[in-house]
């Protein structure tokens, strides 16, 4: 909806390091946990809950979103001509099964890191690429949030394929840019992490883990 793509575009905290090579966005530690706000977004009933924990590939991070939507913003400048390509290594355990997520009253997904490039002086000016772990559409399926033409939600991995599963992904954003919005960016501005089911107004659990720009 309108007010959740204003607020991710507008929750930017903290800068990070470059790397010609290869780029981490979260560390997913308690260190970083404490510097990133949870922001409920307006209108929804509850926070979606983030927890910290590790396995054998490292640190990741659990949402569980009950009637709920918020998200975790950092603000980043990526060097897309060095590093232009997203990796996310994620799961959903909960999916939304059911649900038009393209419609507004559907509109709603256990696991997404948006993309964000300010265009403009208000958070409403700016483009987004809205990559998506999907209860119900297939990978590489796309379509304007019902909410702005100025974010594309595209789906990276899908619950028909893989659920309770950890699922790695990579997309160039740079080419998404220029393909979906026209823009030949040479860097983006900011990277956010939500789960939401305020539409819904179900259940949804999900995790993310090695989230990082790279060169190839």
């Amino acid at each position: 909806m309108k007010k959740i793509f204003k607020f991710l575009l507008s929750y930017l905290l903290i800068a990070s390091p470059l790397s010609a090579e290869e780029v981490k966005v979260f560390e997913f530690t308690e260190q970083e946990f404490g510097t990133l706000e949870v922001r409920k977004v307006r209108g929804a009933d509850a926070k979606t809950q983030y927890f910290l924990g590790s396995n054998e590939n490292g640190n990741f991070l659990k949402a569980v979103a009950d009637n709920a939507a918020s998200g975790l913003g950092k603000e980043i400048k990526i060097d897309l001509n060095k590093t232009p390509y997203l990796n996310i290594s994620w799961k959903v355990e909960k999916d939304l099964k059911g649900i038009n997520e393209r419609s507004k009253k559907g509109h709603d997904y256990a696991a997404r890191v948006f993309v964000v490039k300010k265009t403009g002086a208000t958070p409403l000016s700016n483009r987004a690429m809205n990559y998506v772990f999907s209860s119900n559409n297939d990978v590489n399926e796309f379509n304007p949030s019902p909410y702005t033409k100025k974010s594309i939600d595209y789906v990276l991995a899908t619950t028909k394929d893989h659920l309770n599963e950890w699922v790695t992904v990579k997309v160039n954003v740079k080419n998404h840019f220029k393909r979906f919005h026209d823009l030949d960016l040479n860097e983006i501005n900011g990277v956010a992490i939500m789960a939401d089911t305020d539409n819904s107004k179900l259940t949804s659990i999900s995790y993310y883990q090695n989230i990082y720009f790279s060169s190839e």
